[in-house]
């Protein structure tokens, strides 16, 4: 087990930077679902995510053989170069304007209780898409990546104290947009 400051996945990135198979299917079940989690988040578009989270781990795979330990956690630098080509994305959809939204496909099972949950899943969807990108990208990492406030900070470049306002506004603002939900749950 790493020590505290330590990087858990320095071992494995040294594998990867040696060419070892298994060291890359190592790293790609420890850090692939998070890294599509939160592309999937950011980008509501699982197809998208696919291509991000590919891109993410071609640039890993270019950079572990140069690999600097010390400067920053594996993890986080993922996290940081999945989160810039989301940005990106984000900012080519602004550019770009569409005819008609994307088609997303029904994944979930029948019944009235799925139905009302996909729902209540878009709806909440929808409201995160809707916050300030600061705000949404504070939340996702804090919330569903489940990072401490100090390394979301550092990925946002912001300061521990500005992350949580932007964690408290984004909340605010998630708690007004649902409000009927959740008047609806109690």
């Amino acid at each position: 087990m790493a020590s505290e400051g330590e990087d858990p996945d320095l071992a494995l990135l040294e594998g990867v930077g040696r060419g070892e198979q298994a060291a890359v299917r190592r790293l790609l079940d420890a850090r692939l679902p998070r890294v599509l989690a939160l592309a999937r988040r950011l980008l509501a578009d699982p197809d998208e995510a696919q291509d991000v989270a590919q891109e993410t781990f071609l640039r890993a795979w270019r950079q572990a053989p140069s690999w600097r330990p010390g400067q920053a956690r594996f993890d986080t630098w993922l996290h940081r170069v999945a989160l810039n080509l989301c940005r990106d994305r984000l900012r080519r959809r602004r550019e770009t304007t569409m005819a008609q939204p994307p088609e997303v496909a029904d994944i979930a099972p029948d019944g009235e209780g799925a139905l009302l949950g996909v729902q209540i899943g878009g709806r909440i969807e929808r409201a995160l898409a809707a916050l300030p990108e600061r705000q949404r990208e504070a939340i996702v990492l804090c919330h569903h990546q489940g990072l401490g406030n100090k390394e979301a900070a550092a990925l946002l470049g912001v300061s521990v104290e500005t992350l949580e306002s932007l964690l408290g506004r984004g909340r605010r603002a998630l708690r007004a947009a649902l409000a009927d939900l959740m008047e609806a749950v109690r």
